[in-house]
């Protein structure tokens, strides 16, 4: 048997493309392994260095021999095995070798690895060398008139006048450029100047641009593009190399109605696409669509349109109503997510429980205790940087883990503290209830102090809210849901006639509510069976009969 360290032959038929087949290869085992993870080590090096921040790093691809070969067939050979997407750079033969750029170290560490695992059309291997390299010296020059001019009549073929919409998907594998040996890569800033002339001289008035396929890793000249054309509402940036969502930030001035990311490494970055959707809409709240499906409409807060509040009182009492209303709408509902779009950016949120004297265990409060912020009782210095929320999500955060509740409107107490034309503080206070309370005293006041901004579409933004809550006392309690409100005497049920009581039986049998409740609801609808019924049904359904009225 013969021995490992026994010189390696390369017994293979013919020849590839790597060594013409003049010589055959001899090389000892363990230096062939040193040899390829050397080569391995030096690979990652140039990949993480163009991976990097910075000068963007550029890299040339040589394919011996590629001469020979279709360039059709040998970019979609290259394709088909290489993992990442590419367009070549300044596609050209020198002699019987194939050179092109690529400025993507993920992208040429890929054709790198493909190499050999091509065969020709004859049986021979193809091999891609990858060398890192300077930026080319044809990257920062400009396309001269010719090129404008044909790239102009390309542009011109792709533009529907009905519509006013431009479609620039895949630009750089246009025939009409390819046939004239022109690189349009718009990830290349003098591309995408020229892009830019020309919609700016001749069709400014464009609404929708199609810019998918083309390989954009930012948007900085997008940025510019937009900024030329007002009018612009839909933008489709599929499939290109978007990598974080933050690049979205250089567009959040422009008034998009429809947008397209699907395809970007970006989106991989969201956990579910609610947060995907969400963090999509901060930018744009004005969006419709998004990845070409409709967005759910935003409950109840608007963020588009006026930057002042109306002087007239009226028109601040119309405001502060109409705001109440969609937030405790929002509030009292089963999902607190959508108040996202009730706060600031930077808002902030403190929340306070009252209980002088008491065991907040032991009165009703316990479930409010952990998040109480007084700075008086803190004993830890640091605890207040946590008590108190900063930023929507972490305010939204901690309204989601507060107790489920039902707001009575019409308890409530509202004063106006100050306002301006560009903000406004007001105080709300009254009851509510606890819908998930086990306990019978499951009522509770509140006061809470809301700072707000104009909203952009002539709603309020908040950017403070501070909230206190504590035990109802027995005539808040009384007065609150007056609808469904529990009897004043806390006394046994009073002598009915044998009639009455009969229907008070099957009325208590039929809703579930005890005798005392039973008979409050027949005697507000002075003992009209089928008027308490449907009384009863339409306050259950909106949630407005509390749970003592079912104990027994």
């Amino acid at each position: 048997m013969a021995s490992s360290r026994a010189v390696w032959k390369n017994n293979k038929r013919g020849h590839d493309d790597n060594d013409g087949g003049h010589q055959q290869c001899k090389w000892k085992p363990q230096a062939l392994l040193r040899q390829q993870t050397h080569r391995e080590k030096w690979i990652k090096q140039q990949y993480h260095r163009g991976r990097g921040g910075g000068r963007r790093r550029w890299f040339k691809i040589t394919i011996p021999h590629g001469k020979k070969y279709d360039k059709k067939w040998l970019l979609s050979a290259l394709q088909d095995e290489c993992s990442r997407s590419f367009t070549p750079v300044k596609y050209h033969t020198q002699g019987h070798t194939v050179h092109f750029f690529i400025d993507d170290a993920a992208i040429a560490n890929a054709l790198s690895k493909a190499s050999r695992k091509i065969t020709g059309p004859k049986g021979y291997k193809l091999t891609v060398r990858m060398k890192p390299c300077s930026a080319p010296s044809f990257i920062h020059t400009e396309l001269t008139p010719e090129e404008l001019e044909r790239l102009k009549q390309c542009m011109s073929k792709r533009f529907d006048g009905s519509e006013q919409a431009l479609d620039l998907k895949s630009i750089g594998t246009d025939p009409d450029l390819m046939c004239q040996n022109i690189e349009m890569l718009l990830n290349r800033k003098s591309c995408m100047q020229a892009v830019i002339k020309i919609i700016e001289e001749h069709i400014p008035t464009l609404t929708s641009i199609n810019l998918s396929s083309n390989q954009l890793c930012h948007l900085d000249g997008v940025e510019e593009l937009l900024s030329k054309v007002p009018s612009l509402k839909a933008l489709n940036l599929s499939r290109n190399g978007l990598k974080t969502e933050q690049e979205l930030d250089k567009l959040q001035g422009f008034k998009l109605v429809e947008l397209w990311l699907d395809g970007n490494p970006l989106c991989a970055h969201f956990k579910d696409q609610a947060t995907y959707i969400s963090a999509v809409r901060q930018r744009f709240p004005q969006l419709l669509r998004l990845d070409g499906c409709d967005l759910p409409q935003l409950e109840g807060f608007d963020v588009e349109g006026s930057t002042t509040l109306p002087f007239h009182c009226g028109e601040i009492k119309k405001l502060v109503m109409r705001f109440l209303q969609d937030y405790y709408g929002v509030y009292d509902s089963d999902n607190r997510q959508p108040l996202l779009d009730a706060y600031h950016e930077r808002s902030s949120f403190s929340f306070r429980a009252h209980f002088p004297g008491q065991n907040p265990s032991t009165c009703g409060l316990g479930d409010y205790h952990r998040d109480s912020f007084n700075l008086h009782k803190l004993k830890e210095p640091t605890a207040q940087f946590h008590l108190l929320k900063r930023t929507r999500l972490s305010v939204v955060a901690l309204l989601n883990e507060l107790p489920k509740t039902l707001h009575d409107t019409a308890s409530f107490n509202i004063h106006v503290n100050s306002y301006s034309n560009t903000s406004l503080s007001f105080t709300v206070s009254g009851v509510f209830r606890e819908v998930d309370s086990r306990s019978a005293d499951c009522f509770k006041a509140f006061s809470r102090l809301f700072v707000a901004v104009p909203a952009r579409s002539g709603g309020l933004c908040i950017v403070n809210d501070e909230l206190c809550v504590k035990n109802a006392t027995e005539e808040k309690i009384r007065g609150a849901f007056r609808a469904m409100a529990p009897p004043h005497s806390s006394g046994p049920v009073c002598t009915v006639s044998a009639f009455q009581q009969e229907m008070l039986s099957a009325f208590s049998l039929q809703s579930g509510m005890n005798l005392e409740w039973s008979k409050k609801c027949l005697e507000d609808n002075k003992w009209d069976f089928n008027r308490a019924a449907h009384i009863f049904t339409n306050l259950k359904a909106m949630g407005k009969i509390p749970h003592i009225a079912f104990r027994k």
